[in-house]
């Protein structure tokens, strides 16, 4: 898939499973897969990194090939999901970072444009999110704001 901002092709990325079936050497049941999802979501650990810890600390190739859910559904039936969206989350961090880096060096203009453009995703997500009800019409997003709720 090409890159939102630039014309590149983007880097190669990890490839699911072929087999959309359930493996037969998998050892974990369904309830217990969903049960450690929501540990690992109660240790504070994000959707794709409780993923990434399923696939390498526990070997399940992945839970909605097992379990018939995806991780999200699975937090969101819990109700153990977060309230902002985590694409949104990683967005506004990366936003703060390059904020905490532009009071240091103020000449930095390819820094200064790099913080253009993530604010401009920001937006962009934020009105999917508002029009698809995965985020309420009243939430805005204010860099000031949103700092206080991450630190």
């Amino acid at each position: 898939m090409a890159r939102m901002h630039s014309r590149k092709k983007g880097k190669a990325g990890s490839k699911k499973p072929l087999s959309k079936t359930k493996p037969s050497w998998g050892r974990y049941k369904e309830k217990e897969i969903e049960l450690l999802v929501v540990k690992l979501a109660k240790e504070g650990s994000t959707s794709s990194h409780i993923g990434m810890l399923l696939r390498d600390t526990y070997g399940i190739p992945g839970v909605k090939m097992v379990s018939g859910k995806s991780i999200t559904k699975i937090l969101k039936e819990r109700k153990v999901s977060s309230a902002i969206p985590e694409d949104l989350m990683s967005l506004i961090k990366k936003n703060i970072a390059e904020k905490r880096h532009l009071e240091t060096k103020r000449t930095d203009m390819t820094a200064k444009r790099g913080l253009q453009l993530t604010e401009s995703k920001i937006r962009r997500l934020v009105k999917y999110y508002k029009r698809t009800g995965r985020l309420a019409h009243t939430w805005e997003y204010d860099p000031d704001k949103v700092r206080l709720l991450i630190e």
